[in-house]
């Protein structure tokens, strides 16, 4: 009779304990897709704003420059060649915008074209500790300037 008790505490033990580790476990995974979800909301929620960001600026500098019937930049379209993290590019392409900002809503005519390329062209960006390198390829000057630009990370092996 002793050894039947035994027995059964046994398997008691083995039941919760194996319903303990199955709690534990599925609720790891669960927390690992949802985990995993967020992170990917966030990365669209990055990008969202900065593409706010950017028309409110583009609409504000076109507002101010619609009684002229000359060309004038309307838009700027980064055009990044480059493979790294996501969230790096979202943020090398929210800078360069940034420095292109102050030329919405001027004559495409006294735009130096040059000059728009010597802004970022063999430009160094710091992202926390990783260095990229910026080289421009192609620019399109009209009411939309359109910038090709090759970004090379140069610390890979940090």
């Amino acid at each position: 009779m002793e050894q039947i008790k035994s027995f059964t505490a046994k398997l008691k033990f083995c039941f919760v304990t194996g319903m303990m580790a199955g709690i534990i476990m599925g609720s790891t995974a669960i927390s690992m897709i949802v985990s995993y979800r967020v992170d990917l909301y966030h990365k669209n929620i990055a990008y969202l704003e900065t593409t706010i960001e950017d028309k409110n600026a583009r609409l504000e500098k076109l507002e101010a420059t619609i009684n002229t019937k000359e060309l004038i930049l309307k838009d700027i379209e980064v055009l990044l060649e480059f493979d790294g993290d996501e969230m790096d590019k979202i943020i090398i392409e929210k800078n360069i915008n940034d420095k292109y900002n102050t030329l919405l809503g001027k004559e495409v005519k006294n735009i130096d074209a040059d000059i728009v390329i010597e802004v970022v062209d063999n430009r160094i960006f710091m992202i926390e500790d990783r260095e990229y390198q910026l080289h421009v390829n192609k620019l399109v000057l009209t009411e939309v300037l359109k910038i090709w630009i090759m970004v090379h990370p140069l610390n890979e092996g940090n």
